[in-house]
């Protein structure tokens, strides 16, 4: 290997993902929420309902959690700075993982004061919780309308909408647990459509606590396929070698790459650097890429199959 090398770097911002501003769709759905956690509060203690309690209490992680990632949001929007060069695009990811941890709290919160009243279910008012509930539909689904168009590509903005859908859904299952209750007059079924609701909630958490935990560790983001994108960059003109490839999340709406290209021909010249940043962010939605050209290392390096394979 020759002492000196030859290192050109190309750099390439990509702004076609990029945060959206979901400002009044978080504002909206804050304002519903805390007001239906209220109301729903009140008239599940008047009805001794532990089911409409639990759904409650469910509905107030989720107004946290709508904070959380809009007050996320927001930071991700900030210009960088000297300190934070990268700005609080981050920022998503921690609110993220905070959400998961709110809603484990939120879990066992719920699994204790039902399993406590299991043994002895107090009377319930299965009119009132048709009615309170039927509400909850209303709200919980019109909310989740609000970010079904940014769920496919922001882990928070998913996880607002899966959280709506599914107190949608629990506060379904709360209406028919009502109905079944004015049918038979069972207490049980009250605290047992309680537990069913933490089950549902846990389900959908164990998702955005996976994801948002990958996200933590700078795993590769699940939209990228990382062996895809090194067959990419190997099959480039004039490309020997592919080594120190990284993809790393900046936020949950972008991704970075850095990369060292061994071309030994000589300079690529910056058309290469530039179609490359292009093809990465409209290929494999890598908007912020960093990649060094090495000319002359592989005079020794390049049979060294370790080396190509970028290990």
């Amino acid at each position: 290997m020759s002492a000196a090398h030859s290192h050109d770097h190309g750099h390439g911002h990509g702004h076609g993902h990029g945060p959206v501003n979901h400002g009044p769709a978080f504002a909206i759905g804050v304002t519903l929420n805390l007001a239906f956690v209220v109301v729903e509060a009140v008239y599940g203690f008047l009805a001794g309902s532990m089911a409409l309690l639990a759904d409650a209490g469910h509905n107030l992680s989720d107004v946290l959690s709508l904070a959380l990632a809009w007050g996320a949001s927001v930071l991700a929007r900030r210009a960088p700075s000297g300190r934070y060069t990268y700005g609080f695009k981050s920022s998503t990811i921690l609110a993220a993982l905070a959400n998961a941890g709110l809603l484990l709290v939120a879990i066992g919160a719920i699994a204790f004061e039902t399993l406590n009243r299991m043994a002895a279910p107090p009377a319930v008012e299965g009119r009132t919780m048709i009615a309170v509930a039927s509400i909850g539909i209303l709200i919980n689904g019109a909310t989740a309308l609000l970010f079904m168009r940014g769920r496919k590509h922001d882990l928070n903005i998913r996880g607002a909408f899966l959280h709506m859908t599914a107190d949608a859904l629990v506060s379904l299952g709360v209406v028919i647990a009502g109905a079944a209750i004015l049918l038979t007059g069972e207490r049980w079924i009250d605290p047992v459509t309680s537990l069913v609701i933490v089950l549902v909630i846990a389900w959908g958490t164990w998702g955005l606590l996976k994801d948002s935990v990958k996200l933590s560790l700078n795993a590769v983001p699940e939209h990228i396929d990382e062996a895809a994108v090194r067959a990419h960059l190997a099959a480039l003109p004039g490309v020997t070698a592919v080594h120190d490839l990284h993809i790393w999340p900046m936020s949950t709406t972008e991704a970075a790459l850095t990369a060292h290209l061994v071309i030994p021909a000589g300079h690529p010249g910056d058309a290469f650097l530039r179609d490359l940043a292009h093809d990465l962010e409209h290929e494999f939605a890598i908007g912020h890429t960093t990649v060094q050209v090495e000319t002359d290392r592989c005079e020794d390096d390049c049979a060294n199959p370790d080396l190509i394979r970028g290990t």
